[in-house]
């Protein structure tokens, strides 16, 4: 038998190879990151070693999107190669049984094999979860960054939508090799309560974009800065000066869309936390 590359399996003579893609949710506290970590558990590592319980294949799976330690994933996806002939259903309920229980396949489809799960990805949505309050929440502090003082959510929308269009975001970004130019299609703030969702599409982002831009838009409700000091940002950039980054646990990837093909998670949840639908 004969490797095939990194996002390949290995190849069986005889053997129809087909591609799948999965829908992930998953609870990201207790993971090192969505991909391979040398020193902690991944998405990735769980996922592989489930799909070589149930096909008997050594699959390497790839990811639309990375998630850093400790951030969650309602929609997720990820594809690899196989050669089993289980119908996608079968993939759903057989990935489950052996995935641990804070990972979840919501939906499986074949797609063609030469899909690209990551650079054929039309955008990726990310929410961003605030707990506006003084009194903490032990029911909320796993998926929540909570900011005791009041906000000025006016104000924080102001500067959002500063940011949607094309920019050079290296103020928001950690470390990156390449070009900072990202186009940012949405930076809604939606508040329901005490919780306030920071929502954000992009075609794609920087490392810690998302984090750095929640961090700075939560100094902005809190008067420390203003929609001006991040509108100077975007037209001169200083390398990873914004911020500071908000912590992983309140970041979520909803979801991640694709011309012509519905890889939605599946309707009616929203994800942690229980409290609200936003």
């Amino acid at each position: 038998m004969v490797s095939q590359g990194p996002d390949l399996p290995v190849r069986q003579a005889g053997v129809r190879r087909r591609r799948l893609a999965v829908v992930l949710e998953y609870d990201g506290r207790r993971y090192g990151g969505s991909q391979y970590q040398k020193n902690a558990p991944s998405i990735q590592g769980e996922l592989e070693a489930a799909l070589n319980k149930l096909t008997g294949e050594n699959l390497r799976t790839a990811f639309a999107g990375r998630t850093d330690a400790g951030v969650h994933a309602r929609g997720q996806v990820a594809s690899f190669v196989t050669g089993s002939r289980h119908e996608p259903e079968t993939f759903v309920r057989g990935l489950n049984y052996w995935l641990p229980a804070d990972i979840a396949v919501q939906r499986a489809l074949e797609v063609p094999l030469a899909f690209d799960v990551r650079r054929g990805a039309r955008s990726r949505e990310y929410r961003y979860l605030v707990l506006n309050s003084p009194l903490p929440s032990p029911l909320l502090q796993a998926f929540t960054l909570q900011v005791a003082e009041q906000l000025d959510v006016e104000a924080m929308r102001e500067a959002a939508s500063l940011l949607v269009g094309r920019h050079d975001f290296a103020a928001f970004a950690g470390p990156v090799a390449g070009g900072t130019l990202r186009s940012l299609h949405r930076c809604e703030l939606k508040a329901r309560g005490r919780l306030l969702a920071v929502c954000m599409e992009a075609d794609a982002f920087l490392p810690h974009q998302v984090r750095r831009t929640v961090g700075m838009l939560v100094q902005v409700g809190l008067g420390r800065q203003s929609a001006a000091d991040l509108a100077a940002l975007l037209r001169e950039p200083q390398p990873g000066v914004a911020g500071p980054a908000a912590p992983p646990q309140g970041l979520c990837l909803m979801k991640v869309n694709y011309p012509g093909l519905d890889l939605s998670p599946p309707d009616g949840w929203e994800g942690p936390p229980c409290e609200t639908t936003i």
